[in-house]
């Protein structure tokens, strides 16, 4: 569901945090809360009820440009089923193995653990703070018989303390603080789609190497014959010592690239493995059971509009937790400036034996209220200020330039979906037609009609365009990878 401030994208309304005070410096800074707050996503305050509005040129693509072909309905449903239109099932495999077994992601989750601590620590000094003592004492003295007598006195007491938050200091620490929790889960959902995507062009890198090598040992048996039939006429002598020469160097010419792609493949296994958590060699057996074929994307997958973008990526939502922990902490440090007001007690007994300890002979307790404010800081308290509202500016333009972000690479993944689809449809025709000039030049060769070097040529031909065809398909298969990724990767609240 759009929130009521997106309807209108001409119409923001200002967050909170970006109020008409010295510490956010409203004056050369509205306009940027006045975008930001149209892009903010739900759960960090976007749309206030009752604050102001006002009018900017800035405003939301209301639909992508590039996006013909692509329908706009449930995009996120899209996004958490996105490697299943793949119907590659080992892929799928491959990608849950790594978002479970990851070094990255356990790392993000346990920033999450350390997050809510430090929150749950900060707001500890929201509550009073009660110590408790006990003690005893035992000392000697001489009556007038010179007998000594021992006394011993047990005492206990409790000390309680609170600093009563009267303008919002401690209150805005813990929002900046429960802010960078949802900074830190943002983080995570950020490393899952940057694995995910990163698994799945390798394992597409993998599955195109491993295709071009079956071509390749292919090719390397066609010119096996051609040049063991060169070999032939020559020493029947159909042809010269030339031709043999010539269908010779394009066969080991053809062996020589053999040792290339099986370093690659077998450097992309380990690669595959590291991603997803284990040791060189882990994945091997998995990887085998699947089908040799490069992953082919579904034509028709949901995208959204800009709004479901900006709502849905993880750097976004991170840039503006981190904008709301940015402005809360320049409120923390505003309040500094005003009087704090503590409030502390004390309750003390003592007894002459252990036993009286709960019906003590003496009870004594205070209550002591101290007010304190600043006088003379030598402008520590500005400074500050000053200090927290300039990474207030860094958090908005920090969120500015990912918003900027997102909309650019959805843009560029649609480009490069829509062209490497035209390429590919268009490099299919092509090797369709070398190949079958290929089979033909052959039959001619071997029927002594054309020389060798017309095979070669065309074999040539064949195989520059079946390397550029697994290229493409990579590049279009890649392209909707990123496209996920630029999308949001499908690991919002919401999904």
């Amino acid at each position: 569901m759009v929130p009521s401030c997106w309807k209108n994208p001409r119409v923001f309304i200002l967050p909170p945090g970006c109020r008409r005070d010295d510490t956010f410096g409203f004056h050369m800074k509205l306009i940027r809360c006045l975008l930001l707050s149209s892009l903010i996503p739900p759960g960090l305050g976007a749309c206030a009820l009752n604050a102001p509005t006002a009018r900017t040129n800035t405003q939301l693509p209301a639909a992508w440009k590039n996006a013909a072909g692509f329908p706009v309905a449930s995009p996120t449903r899209d996004l958490t089923r996105w490697w299943k239109y793949f119907n590659d099932p080992v892929l799928t495999r491959v990608i849950a193995d790594g978002l479970a077994n990851s070094p990255d992601v356990a790392s993000g989750a346990a920033r999450i653990r350390e997050a809510q601590a430090r929150r749950n620590e900060t707001a500890a000094s929201l509550f009073p703070a009660v110590d408790g003592s006990s003690s005893a004492n035992s000392s000697t003295v001489k009556n007038e018989g010179a007998r000594q007598i021992s006394i011993t006195s047990y005492s206990a007491g409790l000390h309680a303390s609170w600093e009563t938050d009267l303008f919002g200091k401690n209150r805005n620490t813990v929002a900046a603080a429960t802010a960078e929790v949802g900074a830190a889960a943002e983080n995570l959902h950020s490393v899952q789609a940057a694995l995910a995507s990163e698994i799945a062009i390798a394992y597409t890198r993998l599955r195109a190497n491993e295709i071009a090598l079956t071509v390749l040992y292919r090719i390397v048996k066609s010119r096996e014959q051609t040049s063991q039939l060169a070999g032939w006429r020559q020493q029947s002598g159909e042809a010269d010592s030339l031709e043999s020469s010539q269908a010779l160097s394009s066969l080991e010419q053809a062996r020589a690239s053999i040792p290339a792609l099986q370093q690659s493949i077998a450097q992309t296994r380990n690669l595959l493995a590291r991603l997803c958590g284990h040791p060189p060699g882990a994945l091997d057996t998995m990887l085998a059971a699947g089908k040799t074929a490069i992953p082919a994307p579904a034509q028709r997958l949901a995208i959204g509009i800009p709004a479901d973008t900006i709502r849905q990526r993880p750097d976004v939502r991170l840039a503006g937790y981190q904008l709301v922990a940015a402005a809360a902490s320049t409120r923390a440090a505003s309040a500094e400036r005003f009087p704090s007001l503590s409030l502390s007690g004390n309750l003390g007994i003592n007894a002459l034996s252990a036993g009286k300890v709960f019906n003590p002979e003496i009870i004594s307790s205070n209550v002591i209220a101290g007010l304190t404010g600043p006088i003379f800081d030598a402008g520590r308290i500005r400074s500050s200020i000053e200090a927290r509202g300039a990474a207030q500016d860094q958090a908005v333009q920090t969120y500015r330039a990912a918003v900027l972000t997102a909309l650019s690479e959805v843009e560029d993944s649609l480009i490069a979906c829509r062209l490497s689809a035209e390429r590919l449809a268009t490099l299919e025709k092509a090797t369709a037609s070398a190949r079958e000039a290929a089979d033909l030049a052959q039959q001619r060769y071997d029927a002594g009609v054309i020389d060798v070097l017309t095979v070669l040529d065309s074999q040539r031909s064949l195989l520059g365009l079946e390397d550029s065809l697994f290229t493409v398909r990579t590049d279009h298969t890649t392209a909707y990878i990123q496209l996920y990724k630029a999308l949001g990767g499908g690991w919002s609240a919401g999904s």
